[in-house]
């Protein structure tokens, strides 16, 4: 009982953060996540659509910047299984959650005695962050610009 409980858990916790894409162009041979770049607009130059992307952050993951970074994240590793070395961000949003308090009481009579009840449940789930990109592939990327050194 207590397995099958674990199992459930565990395939609700991976679907609620899962990636998916629609096919809109011919995939390549996979590459390494850390080879895909975010562009917030058109890359200089021509690109070629590989597919359209949506991601979620995990149900428990806490913190703005956290969870952007875990779409972030997604959308590079679903654009490198598709061979993709860019990701052409569409947006973000927050989706549905919070913390709840709910509160109730029952009372009942058997066989002359009366019985009540009350209880108080607690709900604190963070909203999850979602995000849509486009899977590109740029022929010859652009240079990742770094900033300066400090002077000391």
């Amino acid at each position: 009982m207590i397995r099958a409980s674990v199992v459930a858990a565990t395939a609700l916790l991976l679907s609620a953060c899962a990636t998916s894409h629609m096919l809109v162009g011919q995939p390549r041979p996979p590459i390494d996540a850390s080879q895909v770049r975010i562009y917030h607009a058109p890359p200089p130059g021509r690109y070629e659509q590989i597919a359209v992307i949506e991601t979620a952050s995990g149900p428990v993951t806490y913190g703005e910047q956290n969870k952007l970074n875990a779409v972030l994240n997604n959308l590079r590793k679903e654009a490198a299984k598709l061979g993709a070395n860019g990701v052409l961000l569409q947006g973000t949003g927050d989706g549905y959650g919070g913390t709840s308090v709910g509160v109730g009481t029952g009372v009942g009579r058997y066989g002359g005695h009366t019985y009540s009840s009350g209880g108080i449940g607690v709900s604190i789930s963070p909203r999850t962050k979602h995000a849509t990109g486009i899977a590109i592939h740029v022929p010859n990327p652009p240079p990742v610009s770094t900033p300066p050194a400090p002077t000391p």
